[in-house]
């Protein structure tokens, strides 16, 4: 806001600028060219109009400077005046085109906020005993989707969830999350074994896919006292005690990245991990652990994970985004998304 109030009053402090540094000075130093800024500042951040009157305003500053200069008759004068007004009228031109261009853009995030509403829907924050907290970070410039995917969903076999990282990024990456989330939401609510989710998953992504492209995604599904998880080569998630004690999840048993499964020889089984009252779980993707501050050191998780205790899912998880993007210092080069499960006590 404060930004934008010195942009609409930039273009008549130059020009007063300008008055007034031509007014101390001889009449052979000739500033008077400089009104031009005044009509070139408008057209960043005004209308057509608002560009129009300030040129108007520098014609008229510029008339009686000239006579005071005694320079009114002078062929550079009038050099000055035509110039004025033709970089008053270019300057309508680029403030016209500008603001064309901001409504295109704005037409465009509508387009996207409604992909993103559908593509990746808002999380619960309630299933069942579970708070959920959601944070997720586009690398794209203004983009609120990209690679990085999460769904959780309550089923008759219970609260299941999905998180996943398609390789790369950009709309490729959108339209591969778009195939994965799509079959996930029928396979979560169709097949009864975790394990058959994932099966799944692999299917339909061997119709969309190429040999080099894949995603990692970890399936999980919660029941009392514990929870199920089914790893495809995704960064294992952390579990938090209600003590504050931190571990990463590491299964015995690893299944290759999604879209790679005719690589595979056999169907990875579900593994289930203590998961009672009190107790948080974080899952990840890689933008997260793999983002790099300025001297090139990875983001510190495990030692920052002591964030997430306050009581609030989404006010901890909240407060651990602001610190990886402090730590890095600048926008994140690869999407982020973390998905915080807190379980209540009975």
């Amino acid at each position: 806001m404060r930004s934008e109030r010195a942009l609409r009053w930039l273009p008549f402090a130059v020009m007063l600028g300008v008055a007034l540094i031509d007014l101390s000075a001889t009449p052979e130093l000739g500033f008077l060219p400089l009104l031009t800024l005044g009509p070139t500042f408008a057209s960043v951040s005004g209308s057509v109009r608002r560009t129009a009157l300030v040129g108007v305003v520098a014609l008229a500053i510029c008339v009686p400077l000239a006579y005071f200069n005694g320079s009114l008759f002078r062929w550079q004068n009038n050099l000055t005046i035509v110039t004025i007004v033709g970089i008053t009228v270019a300057s309508m031109l680029a403030s016209h085109l500008r603001l064309q261009r901001e409504r295109e853009l704005a037409s465009v995030r509508l387009v996207a906020e409604a992909a993103q509403r559908v593509l990746l829907r808002p999380v619960p924050r309630r299933a069942g005993d579970l708070r959920v907290a959601l944070s997720y970070t586009s690398a794209a410039a203004e983009a609120q989707i990209g690679g990085d995917l999460y769904e959780v969903v309550t089923t008759p076999h219970g609260v299941r969830l999905l998180i996943g990282d398609v390789q790369g990024n950009g709309l490729a990456a959108v339209e591969t999350a778009a195939w994965v989330l799509g079959a996930f939401r029928e396979a979560a609510y169709d097949e009864p074994d975790l394990a058959d989710i994932g099966e799944r998953l692999e299917v339909s992504l061997a119709r969309h896919l190429d040999g080099e492209q894949f995603v990692t995604a970890i399936v999980a599904e919660v029941h009392d006292g514990d929870i199920a998880l089914v790893n495809f080569g995704h960064p294992a998630p952390m579990l938090i005690g209600p003590d504050g004690r931190i571990g990463a999840v590491d299964l015995p048993e690893h299944g290759l990245p999604l879209g790679l499964g005719a690589l595979g020889t056999a169907a990875v089984k579900a593994h289930r991990i203590p998961f009672g009252s009190g107790d948080r779980i974080l899952f990840f993707t890689d933008g997260v652990i793999e983002a790099r501050n300025t001297d090139g050191a990875f983001y510190p998780l495990t030692e920052r994970a002591h964030l997430l205790g306050q009581e609030e899912p989404q006010a901890a998880l909240d407060l651990l985004r602001a610190d990886l993007v402090g730590h890095v210092g600048g926008p994140l080069l690869d999407d982020a998304a973390m998905l915080l499960l807190h379980r209540q006590g009975g």
